[in-house]
């Protein structure tokens, strides 16, 4: 019994950048075993298995699966997805699409494709759930899961707390670009700090020169690898947190993430949120995606 399947770069219009992805294109009568024992195999941050849609208005039903889990939504897996279905179902005669509609253990995620020279290159995801903003962490505690002193830590917009929009990490604020660059996961405490606020990843960002644009980096040793490349989950659910917290009622806000970049992989998420009376009502995060490798699967 064979598989196809497809690799693909996200976050990034050229390869060996960006994250990577594997998609299983044919995963339908796969168990979940078999498809956790296939995303080890790859062993890529995140893997995807595309089923058929439960309502036929639908585009597909996805699974994502880490190294070691199934998790409910996340940012690359979504728009490599829907950039590598886009171009196979197209390879295969069917008309070209604007948008995609997944099922997913979050809901259901709209992704808009985007095309350059009529092939499809990068998507935009909308996030599936609203932002929910949880448990506080000490200065002291995020401090020690980024190997960082507590007063390289900054508070002033919000403290150390988890946030999701489907997925959910502790973002964490630190004090300049250098801080970032330094920061390294430090294993004890993320097992002393991060399972008691339901997140296994530290979502570490500071701000760039130019009004919404962020640097970030993202650590989740407990869920190899320890590093992630880009994360457009907590990108999305940082943005949002960030969009609620100004001071404007209304508003649209632009946002530009550099991720990848201290680890060799750079990567870039350009975000957008939607603000109305007070609330985020919408966030969106965009980037491009480049296949690399295709295959098949013997089970």
């Amino acid at each position: 019994m064979q598989r196809r399947y497809v690799t693909a770069d996200v976050f990034t219009d050229r390869i060996f950048g960006g994250n990577p992805l594997a998609v299983v294109l044919d995963a339908e009568g796969l168990t979940t075993e078999q498809m956790q024992a296939i995303a080890t195999e790859f062993n890529y941050s995140e893997s995807t298995f595309v089923l058929p849609a439960k309502d036929p208005s639908h585009t597909a039903h996805v699974r994502i699966f880490t190294q070691s889990i199934e998790v409910p939504f996340a940012g690359h897996p979504n728009v490599g997805t829907a950039v590598v279905l886009a171009r196979e179902l197209e390879a295969l005669g069917f008309p070209p699409a604007e948008k995609f509609v997944f099922e997913e253990k979050a809901g259901l995620v709209h992704v808009r494709l985007v095309r350059e020279g009529g092939k499809v290159v990068a998507a935009e995801l909308t996030a599936p759930e609203a932002l929910a903003v949880g448990e506080v962490v000490s200065v002291a505690d995020a401090a020690a899961c980024l190997s960082l002193l507590p007063n390289e830590i900054r508070t002033t917009v919000h403290p150390p707390e988890t946030v999701s929009v489907g997925l959910r990490f502790l973002a964490v604020e630190v004090s300049s670009r250098e801080a970032l660059k330094r920061a390294r996961p430090d294993i004890a405490a993320h097992e002393r700090v991060l399972p008691f606020v339901g997140t296994d990843g530290v979502y570490a960002y500071c701000r760039g020169a130019a009004p919404g644009e962020l640097h970030a980096r993202m650590f989740a040793p407990l869920d190899a690898p320890a590093e992630d490349p880009a994360t457009g989950s907590a990108t999305a659910a940082v943005i949002a947190l960030l969009a609620s917290l100004r001071p404007e009622r209304d508003g649209d806000a632009s946002w530009r993430i550099e991720q990848g970049v201290d680890m060799g992989r750079p990567s870039l998420l350009l975000g957008r949120t939607e603000k109305r009376n007070g609330t985020v009502t919408a966030v969106h995060v965009a980037g491009h995606a480049v296949c690399v490798m295709r295959g098949n699967i013997d089970l």
